[in-house]
């Protein structure tokens, strides 16, 4: 059983990390005082404002602020600022065993996919693919906000995820299927395969979704999780969006999806608000949900937070 983290209130604390790209401290400061102003503390990694080229900091040092963030009592939420590239990096570097016994709420997407899925693999931690810091700011859809909120601070269970009016879920092969869900950015889980960090697919039901890749790409990256199983292995799959990405020749990720994912007769929804669309719904990985094609929902099953 995958463990709840506590549930989100106003006056809790917010802990800030930057485990991939630097950011502009500007705008992580104007975030961090729209947390404020929303009525949460706000604490902040080391290496929150550092930059190392492409990332924030070496990877043990950003390592040691995640793992700070979980060993600190007061922190109920761990908000990485924003994705990019590089938190794979991280990954040898943290104690799955002491987060498990010091369980959190985290929340991110992009390429803390990788980060989000390694919590819940190695140590049984609910986590969730919503908002970022980069995200708390006044034009963020209401919908994002509800959702994230409804995720981390409510104990609705069962909850039915659910698109915004102007967006269609399309459920595309017909099933109903129950398990865990894993997934998030389509890269960030490619460039895991091969490594100890890995994602299991086996009984549990993938969300992809992914933003800026070509059609030429995704090929490639649908089929290498083919390839190593991944597709074979999962019990039903739900894409999300690929934001900005261009047809190649003449073929579009609709028409990829219809080619790699259709023939295999697994429940499949497409369309799903997620990631780096717009609307983002929030995603517990790691908790049990229920995908029904049949009659177009997407459920989870079970509370994600707990009092303590």
């Amino acid at each position: 059983m995958a463990i709840k983290s506590l549930v989100l209130q106003s006056g809790d604390t917010i802990g800030l990390i930057t485990p991939g790209s630097p950011i502009n401290a500007e705008i992580i400061n104007a975030r961090a005082q729209f947390l404020r102003d929303m009525g949460f503390n706000v604490v902040f990694g080391n290496n929150v404002y550092s930059i190392d080229g492409i990332v924030s900091a070496p990877a043990d040092k950003r390592a040691e602020d995640i793992m700070g963030m979980f060993q600190n009592p007061d922190v109920k939420l761990i908000l990485p600022t924003r994705g990019g590239t590089g938190v794979q990096g991280v990954l040898p570097f943290l104690d799955f065993d002491i987060i498990r016994k010091n369980p959190k709420l985290i929340s991110g997407y992009s390429d803390n996919t990788v980060l989000l899925n390694s919590l819940y693999q190695f140590s049984d931690l609910i986590t969730f693919h919503s908002l970022m810091l980069i995200d708390f700011r006044a034009e963020t859809p209401e919908y994002n906000f509800n959702q994230f909120f409804a995720a981390t601070s409510t104990f609705t269970s069962p909850r039915v995820i659910q698109n915004p009016p102007e967006m269609t879920l399309m459920s595309v092969t017909p099933g109903n299927v129950t398990g865990p869900i894993v997934g998030g950015n389509m890269t960030s889980i490619v460039n895991t395969l091969g490594t100890p960090y890995e994602i299991d697919t086996k009984g549990k039901i993938l969300f992809l979704e992914e933003v800026h890749s070509p059609a030429t790409m995704i090929f490639r990256y649908l089929t290498q999780l083919s390839m190593a199983g991944k597709l074979n292995d999962c019990l039903g799959i739900i894409m999300g969006e690929c934001t900005d990405c261009a047809a190649s020749y003449n073929t579009t990720y609709s028409n990829l999806i219809n080619y790699f994912l259709v023939p295999l007769g697994k429940p499949l929804m497409t369309n799903l608000a997620t990631g780096h669309g717009r609307y983002k719904a929030a995603i517990p990985i790691g908790a049990t949900v229920n995908l029904n094609t049949i009659n177009n929902t997407l459920t989870v099953l079970e509370p994600t937070v707990s009092w303590r």
